[in-house]
């Protein structure tokens, strides 16, 4: 791991202007590193180098984009063990799961390389010529969170790349490093101000909400965050995608086959210690199989070896940061007082770092935070009902709307209960999956916009018309 980090603007690496901050390792509670500070007259520079790069960037050819997204491919790949060590050291997670990080973000780049800009012909007749043409916005500024911190960048940068943009990236305080030597290694593949990095508080980022040299945002975070964002960026009507929070709800059908399934949904609910946008957040289950699978699924949590994901044989790491951990304690203690069941976990682990092991909680009661609000950390409620016509309309009282899921043997009853939830994405027998072919985005509450595939490509353009009169 490197021992200076530096911000990276048009091509030059500079110190920040605000000086330094310390980046925590959630295992230790100790420095990883410091982390240079940009000042706003920094994030100006860095705008108006992604500026000037756009004049030029803007005419690369479609070919001359493939090949520079999968020379940073190549060159991401070459770099995997590196950038996995930092994402274990300042995110938290196990090695084998940052290295799939790093495994991730190199096919979704190889993918978005291969991927095509339309054209689309209305009408090609003796009177006119209407075709449909997609162009760059401009400067795309990337503000990304702390679960999967390259990962997300990938997500935002390389479909920013392939349709002709240039971009601004600013990383969450809590995990900078990672993204901070990311556009290091782009940086060496493209052209200088094509990607540029600041780092900052929430000061930072208000003032690339409200930049007019900006074009559009690009934001993964809560949904306070995003309400703030677009109402900041309406000074210059920025084009937005927002990925915001998600209190995902799983129906378990009767006729589920309970040892099938408990390994998908303990997998789905837990991912990157339950620290996913897309993780299995609520989970309904049929009074039939509601204690078996709880069983299943407390046993499957008992299993897990908590610890330092540096070390040999840990599967699960800690809470990213202190106020995380503070909310999932929180929200623990408060089912506890109104009368839920802990069946396993519930406790912080003693000693340093934001352990807290897997946990699973029963017999909810109504209006219970736990349940009403996303835990975003390694917690799972397991709710009883009858009628799954109680179930679906539990499952959509939230005000957000991600995701969703239904399990069941029964695929064509499933399907049937899986277009009744009002989400973004609805999966059958599994949860969490994204793939770089399938668009992702939410609804309600949940975001503005999608990502992946040629839909999530296109968000990144400006429509034109073009009318040839014959």
């Amino acid at each position: 791991m490197s021992d200076a980090y530096s911000l990276l603007i048009n091509g030059q690496r500079y110190a920040g202007a605000n000086g330094t901050f310390e980046v925590i390792n959630p295992a230790t509670e100790t420095p990883v590193a410091e982390c240079p500070a940009a000042s706003v007259q920094q994030l100006d520079q860095a705008v108006e180098a992604a500026q000037s790069a756009f004049e030029s960037w803007q005419h690369s050819s479609d070919d001359e984009r493939k090949a520079c997204l999968n020379a940073i491919a190549d060159r991401i790949e070459a770099h995997t063990d590196e950038l996995a060590q930092i994402i274990v050291q300042e995110q938290g997670k196990p090695l084998f799961l940052a290295q799939a990080e790093v495994g991730g973000a190199v096919a979704w780049t190889r993918h978005t390389a291969s991927l095509e800009l339309p054209v689309k012909v209305l009408e090609d007749s003796a009177e006119r010529h209407i075709s449909l043409h997609h162009k760059p916005l401009g400067v795309i500024a990337s503000i990304t969170p702390w679960n999967w911190p390259l990962m997300i960048a990938i997500w935002h940068i390389m479909p920013a790349l392939r349709a002709g943009n240039t971009v601004v990236c600013k990383p969450s305080g809590f995990t900078p490093l990672n993204t901070l030597r990311l556009i290091e290694l782009l940086s060496e593949e493209l052209p200088a101000g094509v990607v540029n990095i600041v780092t900052g508080d929430a000061e930072m980022g208000q003032a690339i909400s409200e930049h007019p040299g900006i074009q559009k945002i690009v934001f993964t975070g809560s949904t306070g965050t995003g309400q703030k964002i677009m109402q900041s960026a309406s000074g210059n009507l920025k084009r937005l995608t927002l990925e915001l929070g998600g209190n995902d709800a799983a129906i378990i059908l009767p006729d589920a086959d309970v040892d099938a399934i408990a390994e998908g949904i303990f997998q789905t609910a837990f991912l990157n210690m339950g620290q996913t946008c897309a993780c299995l957040k609520r989970l309904y289950v049929h009074d039939s199989l509601h204690d078996a699978l709880c069983d299943k699924l407390t046993d499957l949590a008992q299993q897990q070896v908590v610890g330092n994901g540096l070390q040999d044989g840990i599967t699960f790491g800690p809470v990213q940061n202190a106020m995380q951990f503070q909310k999932v304690s929180e929200l623990v203690d408060d089912a506890r007082r109104q009368g839920a069941t802990v069946r396993c976990g519930g406790e912080p682990q003693a000693g340093a770092g934001y352990f807290y092991p897997p946990t699973i909680v029963t017999d909810l009661p109504a209006g219970c935070r736990l349940v009403d609000e996303e835990q975003f950390g390694p917690v799972l409620p397991v709710i009883r009902y009858s009628d799954v016509n109680d179930a679906i309309a539990q499952a959509n009282a939230s005000a957000e709307g991600l995701g969703g899921s239904v399990w069941s043997s029964d695929i064509t009853q499933a399907q049937k209960i899986a277009s009744q939830l009002d989400c973004g994405t609805v999966w059958i027998n599994n949860h969490a999956e994204v793939l770089p072919h399938a668009p992702f985005g939410g609804s309600k509450m949940s975001g503005v916009g999608v990502e992946f595939g040629e839909e999530g490509l296109l968000e990144y353009t400006q429509l034109q018309t073009v009318n040839i009169r014959r």
